[in-house]
């Protein structure tokens, strides 16, 4: 898509059912749904994309890495593969994707299911904190394009060792 690699988990395609998509945390990737789309695919059409600068989709040195994008670009994966309405399902930070690809894409949106979601609740990690602040995603361009891509393959499979990114949502 728009010239970059977007890599997705795919199940229940031909079930019948509606369409659920399922967005990972931060550090993840769709394996993080791994186990669970297949039985969710019983019933349903599910689609677990890899976000920009994760897992095997595209990283690349100059993207937009804001909240916004990651919306933008659910949205375009869904039209792509003629989409028309699917319930959006974030874990951690894909939660705060899910909130805002459903307050700019209502229309894209038949449900919202948020998992230990990012931005909610009485405890905001800082890592959330910074995300929005002025200037995140062009530090985020800047630090992307200054790390050595050995660097980046050993944190991501660092990230995808830790028990909370590893495993379906919500196990350990």
């Amino acid at each position: 898509m728009h010239g970059q690699q977007v890599t997705y988990l795919e199940a229940g395609a031909d079930s019948g059912g509606p369409v659920v998509v399922l967005l990972h945390g931060l550090a993840s990737s769709s394996r993080t749904w791994a186990s669970v789309a297949p039985l969710l695919g019983d019933h349903a059409h599910v689609i677990a994309p890899d976000l920009l600068g994760h897992g095997e989709s595209a990283k690349p040195r100059s993207g937009d890495y804001s909240l916004g994008a990651y919306a933008a670009g659910l949205r375009d994966l869904l039209v792509a593969l003629g989409v028309p309405r699917a319930t959006i399902v974030g874990h951690s930070f894909g939660g705060g994707v899910a909130m805002q690809f459903a307050y700019r894409f209502p229309e894209l949106t038949e449900r919202l299911v948020l998992m230990a979601s990012g931005g909610l609740g009485s405890h905001v990690s800082p890592a959330l904190r910074a995300a929005i602040l002025p200037g995140t995603a062009v530090a985020l361009r800047v630090a992307v394009a200054i790390t050595p891509d050995w660097l980046t393959r050993l944190g991501q499979h660092a990230g995808q060792m830790l028990p909370w990114t590893s495993g379906p949502a919500g196990t350990p």
